[in-house]
């Protein structure tokens, strides 16, 4: 696994919370940078810890994840993504079924502190399999660098990403979000792909 292919898993971890982070955006047009800092940083820190995790509490099992890595890499990208790309059409096609019909207003709520928090929970679960992953690659072929430092990657990355996201949406609505979680989806896929493939040759 190349730095290339760590920085692509990071921008595909990332695109649940840019989703999230646009609606964000969206629902509080108004919102201040400290926000949207704290915003991108909530989002960054669990997409960083997850990775950890995920590489440090499965490490006991190195043995036997050695044997079947490239599968396992294959089958957890290929779900991650799968998930994504289904999440992703089955937001476009809810759009699609939407477009004509009077939007049903809403009461704005406040993003409070524990709201965030399940945010950055939710959009950082995928990266606890990356995680796995991590250590499925790093028993075979290894990684570029330490685990530590992909998990920080991917991290930067979703601080980079969610920010501008949450900016964005302010101004664009949230019209490109499911198109993100199928781009980032078929990116997971890919790379799983190639990693099974390397693996059996």
């Amino acid at each position: 696994m190349s730095i290339w292919e760590i920085l692509l898993i990071g921008a595909a971890l990332s695109m649940d919370a840019v989703a999230v982070g646009m609606a964000n955006g969206i629902a509080d047009p108004k919102m201040r940078l400290c926000k949207m800092l704290a915003i991108a940083g909530m989002y960054a820190l669990f997409q960083f810890v997850m990775p950890v995790i995920g590489y440090y509490g499965s490490s006991f099992f190195s043995e036997f994840v050695e044997k079947i890595a490239p599968w396992l890499s294959f089958v957890l990208l290929g779900i991650l993504g799968g998930k994504m790309i289904f999440d992703g059409v089955r937001e476009w096609i809810s759009r699609k079924r939407a477009q004509g019909q009077p939007e049903e207003i809403k009461p704005q709520k406040k993003l409070g502190f524990l709201t965030l928090t399940a945010q950055a929970v939710a959009t950082s679960i995928d990266a606890l399999a990356v995680g796995i992953t991590f250590l499925a690659v790093d028993t075979t072929e290894g990684l570029p660098v330490h685990a530590v430092f992909c998990a920080l990657a991917i991290g930067a990355i979703t601080f980079a990403f969610s920010f501008a996201a949450v900016g964005i949406g302010k101004k664009a609505g949230d019209k490109f979000s499911d198109k993100a979680g199928i781009f980032g989806g078929c990116v997971l896929l890919a790379i799983g792909i190639k990693i099974l493939v390397e693996g059996l040759i």
